[in-house]
């Protein structure tokens, strides 16, 4: 999971609920200092596990380069209520979600960590309207492999649910609740994570919708390869970021997926799966260039008369 190193608010950023044609979602907005927002508005979709305070780093340091950021819980995910049912945990159903929330905010740079990737392509995949980039943060082309799948793997079979099955809610919420106490809790506390983090990290788990936890982690374990299709998807700017010691997908596998799509493609120096926290000062120095260039470049076609995106 990732960490937040600091759940304190900074100044300018707001907790507040974006309300969509498909309920609410919880958010962290950020707006530039002057209070005008000259640029386009960016929404930052978590990963697996993470909540919008996985972006509480860099969500300031964006908005100062005079736009509006959102970051999000996904649906189920942390404060943002859950399903009434396992179809609403469907990754088409997940990326109809972030075209909602996209509709209300009016945003048009679109980011997904990791998870939340996976989720923001199938969003562009189905509805593209409006966006006009996207970022692939430390998120591969197809479903999880290596060590992470397998510590994956090891957590829904510590779960019970390793075979495919789905316990009753209160059943599977008792199991979450001894994985954290039992296997997560202690590996925070042997990290040296701080213990008003681990507090924090303990209301995220707990919140968390148990059977969003396991329909989004036997997505993240089956996840097809769409490299191709949003290759040929609508004409928006992308960009693949990820940490030069990214321990999820392998870097040489989002690399190759950055030239399958024809995107820019940035290596963070010194992070690893969560560039946001890692290394936030870089992070949102590429993002603010990248973002601010797919605008120029917008404009730049207006003026010479090509269609908008």
């Amino acid at each position: 999971m990732s960490t937040p190193t600091s759940i304190d608010l900074p100044d300018g950023v707001r907790r507040t609920t974006i309300r969509t044609g498909r309920g609410p979602f919880a958010a962290l907005e950020a707006i530039a200092p002057s209070g005008v927002c000259e640029r386009e508005t960016a929404l930052l979709v978590p990963g697996y596990t993470g909540s919008k305070e996985d972006f509480l780093a860099v969500v300031d340091t964006l908005a100062d380069g005079g736009r509006r950021v959102i970051a999000i819980d996904m649906r189920g995910q942390f404060e943002t209520p859950g399903a009434l049912g396992p179809d609403g945990y469907a990754a088409a159903a997940l990326a109809s979600d972030i075209a909602a929330v996209i509709r209300a905010t009016g945003a048009r740079h679109l980011l997904g960590h990791s998870y939340g990737g996976l989720v923001s392509r199938d969003t562009l995949l189905a509805d593209p309207a409006g966006v006009r980039s996207l970022t692939l943060m430390s998120s591969g082309p197809s479903a999880l492999t290596g060590p992470r799948a397998a510590e994956l793997r090891a957590m829904l079979a510590a779960l019970g649910v390793g075979d495919g099955s789905m316990p009753d809610a209160g059943e599977l919420r008792a199991r979450v609740a001894r994985l954290w106490r039992a296997t997560l809790r202690p590996q925070a506390v042997a990290a040296g994570v701080p213990d008003h983090i681990v507090a924090f990290l303990a209301k995220r788990m707990l919140g968390n919708d148990p059977a969003a936890l396991v329909l989004m982690g036997r997505y993240l374990l089956s996840a097809p390869d769409r490299t191709a299709d949003l290759a040929r998807a609508a004409d928006v700017a992308k960009l693949v970021i990820y940490g030069q010691d990214d321990n999820a997908w392998p870097p040489d596998a989002q690399e190759d997926m950055a030239i399958r799509l024809s995107a820019s493609r940035v290596c963070i120096p010194g992070a690893a799966h969560s560039p946001a926290v890692e290394a936030p000062a870089t992070t949102a120095s590429v993002l603010t260039r990248f973002w601010d260039a797919a605008e120029s470049e917008l404009a730049e076609g207006a003026a010479a008369g090509w269609p908008a995106r």
